[in-house]
């Protein structure tokens, strides 16, 4: 069975006055253009297509909502960094993600795609701290996992890890939507989010050696 059997797109907005009622939660996805945020939506939705891939970086213009359940939701953000897009409308775009951060009460978490090759560029941090502006707990996923050897791609985790603020508001694991690595875990994240739960993190072990979180649900 699906995990969000009953998901569907709901509307797009490009101005704050075109958002749908702030009424329920939501969590919102954002990530650097070809980081594979489309894939990762999709992966963890289980619906293929739900979100827009594409071959050209940027897909992604509008806010873009789909309702996994009634009263819960999914926000998918335009890509960012994305050198092609005219000046103006990386301006519009940032102006309309600061007002949804500022004003959306509905707004309980949100998630970073990072490729696990290139994390933490400059417009990652800019995200990290828009959300942290509103003391909101995020969860960052460390895309195309798959491309790198299982203690590369630990070294690249823990190397994240050591740059993220000690408060616990901001957790992070690696992920393949292409490989199906962490996307159960993601799922949890996202669940925990929706719930205004914390995400705890199991710190690696002798099972673990790469250093691969897998996150749970915390009270």
């Amino acid at each position: 069975m699906a995990a969000y059997p009953e998901v569907r797109f709901l509307t797009s907005a490009n101005k704050l006055g075109q958002l749908p009622p702030d009424t329920g939660v939501e969590v919102a996805v954002a990530g650097r253009s070809n980081a594979g945020k489309s894939s990762a939506i999709n992966a963890i939705t289980q619906r293929k297509g739900l979100a827009r891939t594409s071959k050209s970086p940027g897909a992604t213009r509008l806010l873009n909502f789909f309702e996994l359940q009634p009263g819960r939701r999914l926000v998918d953000l335009p890509g960012y960094g994305f050198a092609k897009v005219a000046g103006s409308m990386r301006a519009h775009w940032g102006t309309l993600l600061e007002g949804y951060f500022a004003k959306r009460a509905a707004l309980q978490g949100t998630i970073v795609v990072m490729d696990v090759r290139h994390p933490m560029t400059d417009h990652d941090q800019d995200m990290l701290a828009l959300a942290s502006s509103r003391g909101l707990p995020v969860h960052i996923l460390l895309t195309k996992a798959d491309k790198l050897g299982r203690g590369a791609a630990g070294n690249a985790l823990q190397g994240v890890r050591r740059r993220l603020p000690r408060d616990g508001l901001v957790t992070v694991q690696l992920f393949s939507a292409h490989a199906g690595d962490g996307v159960q875990e993601a799922r949890g994240a996202l669940e925990a989010l929706l719930d205004g739960k914390r995400i705890k993190e199991t710190p690696a072990g002798p099972a673990d050696p790469a250093g691969v979180n897998q996150p749970g649900i915390g009270g």
